[in-house]
């Protein structure tokens, strides 16, 4: 299915990311490695990062962040509410609008608009 971004308004789409996010959250075990790989990828599209690894119980994200080009320096931090961060990760920009709209067409999400 090909969307144009005329089809969804950004608030809806990122009205939809975020109830994926806290949909996958709360439903990590029904599709652990499909969801992962979501949560990963909006992690990598925030800080530019590389490598990053989700630790669900215990709620910590390792990553490996840029310094310069081709640099990277490993960061492991504690999320107190794994969601929010996730959903705090997330950019209005159109091109990461884009990106977002294309995981809802991936996972199969319809916006309710």
């Amino acid at each position: 299915m090909n969307l144009t971004m005329s089809e969804f308004t950004p608030n809806e789409i990122l009205e939809d990311v975020k109830n994926l996010i806290s949909y996958s959250i709360n439903n990590i075990d029904i599709d652990n490695s499909k969801f992962e790989s979501l949560h990963k990828e909006i992690v990598k599209r925030y800080f530019d990062a590389k490598s990053v690894k989700i630790n669900y119980a215990e709620n910590v994200v390792d990553l490996k962040l840029p310094l310069s080009k081709g640099k990277y320096i490993p960061i492991t931090f504690e999320c107190l509410e794994l969601s929010s961060f996730l959903q705090s990760c997330l950019k209005k920009d159109e091109s990461s609008l884009y990106f977002y709209q294309n995981l809802l067409t991936n996972y199969e999400i319809v916006s309710a608009a």
